[in-house]
């Protein structure tokens, strides 16, 4: 399976960026091709600008090169694996910027005006993998679980993908100051994971 593996981290050398290394060194160990496509290190623009607004009486209207290129990427994928820090119980701007533009009408839903087909995104399976600062106990008291997984599973379902998976990797953010050997080995924990993640992807 070819897998498009989306970033969302404004610097490489950041957590994001490790555990996306470990998660596309697990795709690679179960047989898997991957294509990194990091928004912030290739400049993605997440605002959309009228040329990419939906035009619910055009679903064949033609995008700009941007989005086009972006899917066209998809297209030459079999599965999206997306990588991102949770910020305010969401997903990044930028993310839901590339989600805005490139998931777009008549390509990723809507309904061809002349044939009738129905258009759905072309991959077989999503993926969403998000770092959490806080721990897991806490997260899942309030519900942050339960609704992030309902908007993220809705969102795959809509553009008509069948398999969807939400991981979270907790205290991303957690620090051991007088204890480097702890530290040390709870990144590796996260990291692991990541790489379970990857391989059973």
């Amino acid at each position: 399976m070819k897998v498009l593996v989306v970033v969302t981290h404004p610097r490489q050398d950041s957590l994001t960026g490790s555990v996306t290394k470990e998660l596309v060194k697990g795709l690679t160990e179960a047989g898997h091709e991957y294509e990194i496509a990091d928004l912030y290190a290739e400049g993605f623009d997440p605002l959309l600008h009228p040329a990419d607004e939906p035009d619910w009486d055009n679903p064949n209207k033609i995008y700009t090169e941007e989005v086009l290129r972006e899917m066209k990427r998809i297209r030459n994928n079999d599965a999206i694996l997306f990588v991102f820090p949770l910020w305010w119980f969401g997903v990044p701007a930028m993310l839901k910027g590339y989600i805005d533009r490139v998931w777009n009408n008549g390509f990723a839903y809507g309904q061809d005006s002349v044939t009738g087909e129905r258009y759905r995104l072309p991959v077989e399976k999503i993926g969403w993998v998000s770092l959490v600062g806080g721990t897991q106990p806490h997260f899942e008291k309030h519900g942050h679980d339960v609704a992030i997984n309902r908007e993220l599973t809705y969102l795959v379902d809509y553009v008509g993908v069948k398999e969807a998976a939400v991981d979270y990797l907790y205290e991303t953010i957690e620090k051991f100051p007088d204890d480097p050997e702890k530290e040390n080995r709870h990144y590796d924990a996260i990291l692991n994971e990541a790489y379970r993640i990857g391989q059973q992807f």
